[in-house]
């Protein structure tokens, strides 16, 4: 059966025979069996799953659509893919410029091929606009919560480790959001399995982002503590190949509003007597009280709420921007009681890690609503706009950030239609599980919660949509 694959040349041996372990895991399937299940290559699973990605000849014409600025960054990229020579690049542009979009045409061209082309992001949204998509923190196994003692839990002997030498690209996108002891760690990573000093292993590895927008989050921080935070003030950026793109593609909508926030973005709009920006008029709505205001706001953004609650389309395109968590529960629980339909309540467990401590802390669980995890009481109804808050299944798009609307509701179980990336229109199931909170949030213990990993989502923070 190699022989059968061994007439591309682009393949190593190794490539070869995990061509060969999926296409007999593709006959195993068809008996109901999978290589999973037989004692074949278990070690393969991770690099199958990649190799399962599809190539749609979609994302293979993406290249001829193409500027001038997204062109040269793919020669000079693809250029050091095929001639096996390292290189580390940082593309920078403003939103709209086409990174992504970039990205895809890298990816698909790679894959194509018959490579390894693993893609991942700084945080869950935007892992939904690349196929095969996955946070930095899943696939190099980084921890949520960094400190100065850390290392990406890898063993050398592992498949993840064995997909991630066999890579010939890797992207990042998002990277300005990530905290530079990620971007290092991950350099460090693959000098190990490489076995090599050369930086991030001699691997071909792309980055890219834009500072001028969301940097880490520092809890308590200011701006300097982010800056300090972020792959700038690491010695690795000077390191990077710089590659600029420029033509904002979004231009052609809104080209004065663009203009407008690239001279935010580069500290050239004018300032008040306070030193602040002032947002134009016709972006404000006038506040009178919270409440009066907020319902302006709803008119604005969700128009005949009442009436367009079923058109999936209009829910899945409007969203409330806002700053805090406490800001985004209060509006979704304003919005959903202004959707019609009938309301599905479904209450969490919560529970001690220690059963001794169950009792005595059972109603302050109940109290606390931690990042990360869903509330306490979740309140959904038909066709209300969710978002996952953990990776459930990859192959199925099912990974945190990925935007659905709700369906139907059993005890147990969620039918529920992504709303965005490679997978939209997909109905899928979302189970309850048991989440475990973190130990970096300022509660005096840990404790898990059982509930479906979503959240309402008519309203999300700035950082999540980034995200």
């Amino acid at each position: 059966m190699s022989e059968d694959f061994n007439k591309y040349p682009c393949l190593s041996s190794k490539e070869v025979r995990y061509k060969v372990l999926n296409h007999i895991n593709d006959i195993l399937y068809s008996m109901g069996q999978t290589i999973k299940a037989s004692a074949m290559a278990k070690e393969a699973k991770n690099v199958l799953s990649e190799r399962n990605i599809i190539v749609s000849e979609k994302n293979l014409l993406l290249q001829r659509q193409l500027n001038r600025d997204q062109q040269i960054a793919y020669n000079t990229i693809m250029n050091r893919v095929f001639s096996n020579k390292p290189g580390a690049f940082f593309i920078d542009g403003p939103g709209g410029t086409g990174k992504t979009f970039l990205y895809r045409v890298l990816l698909a061209t790679v894959r194509h091929q018959g490579f390894v082309a693993l893609a991942t992001t700084s945080f869950g949204v935007a892992t939904s606009l690349l196929p095969g998509g996955r946070t930095a923190h899943s696939r190099f196994k980084l921890p949520i919560e960094i400190d100065g003692n850390f290392s990406c839990n890898i063993s050398k002997q592992s498949s993840l480790a064995s997909l991630i030498r066999d890579a010939k690209l890797i992207v990042w996108d998002e990277i300005s959001m990530a905290k530079k002891e990620m971007i290092e760690a991950l350099d460090f990573l693959l000098k190990d399995l490489m076995e090599t000093n050369i930086l991030f292993g001699g691997k071909i590895i792309v980055f890219s982002g834009d500072f001028r927008q969301t940097l880490p989050v520092i809890r308590g921080g200011k701006r300097e503590d982010f800056v300090s935070a972020s792959l700038l003030c690491s010695n690795i950026w000077n390191e990077l190949e710089k590659l600029q793109l420029f033509k904002d593609m979004r231009a052609k909508i809104d080209l004065a509003f663009c203009q407008y926030l690239m001279r935010i973005g580069h500290g050239k709009e004018k300032i008040n007597s306070q030193g602040k920006i002032e947002i134009p008029r016709s972006f404000i709505i006038p506040f009178t009280d919270e409440k009066d205001s907020l319902n302006i706001l709803f008119k604005v953004v969700y128009p005949n709420l009442y009436t367009s609650a079923s058109n999936i389309l209009f829910i899945t395109s409007h969203t409330i921007l806002t700053t805090k968590n406490d800001f985004v529960d209060e509006i979704n629980d304003m919005l959903i009681m202004q959707s019609p339909s009938n309301i599905k309540v479904y209450i969490v467990v919560d529970e001690t890690l220690d059963p001794k401590d169950q009792s005595e802390y059972e109603d302050f669980m109940h109290t606390l609503n931690p990042p990360r995890l869903p509330p306490y009481k979740l309140c959904l109804k038909k066709h209300c706009p969710i978002i996952l808050l953990r990776n459930l299944n990859f192959s199925m798009g099912l990974c945190n950030g990925t935007r659905l609307t709700c369906d139907d509701f059993k005890s147990h179980i969620i039918s529920a239609i992504i709303s965005n990336g490679d997978f939209k229109d997909t109905n899928v199931f979302i189970p309850r599980i048991p989440l475990l909170t973190s130990q970096d949030e300022k509660i005096p213990f840990q404790f898990k919660r059982t509930q479906f990993s979503i959240c309402l989502c008519y309203a999300m923070t700035i950082n999540k949509v980034k995200h």
